[in-house]
């Protein structure tokens, strides 16, 4: 996930949680953006193996998937 993604992904847990507003970001929220962001990136994950998995190994799609993390 890019930073841009992140931040608008804590917005929107913000703006579904009102019972929580500080002038900071409170543990609920970013716990729930926390849980988000491991959903976002396993999703996306998953796509790449449903997509490459006719054409590369397993340490392929895993040095793929890792790659991820470096853009």
């Amino acid at each position: 996930m890019t930073q841009d993604q992140v931040i608008q992904m804590l917005h929107k847990v913000v703006a579904e949680n009102q019972n929580y507003t500080t002038w900071t970001v409170s543990t609920p929220h970013l716990v729930e953006l926390v849980n988000r962001a491991i959903k976002a990136e396993r999703e996306a994950c998953a796509k790449l193996v449903g997509e490459f998995a006719q054409n590369y190994s397993a340490y392929e799609l895993a040095t793929i998937i890792r790659a991820r993390g470096q853009a």
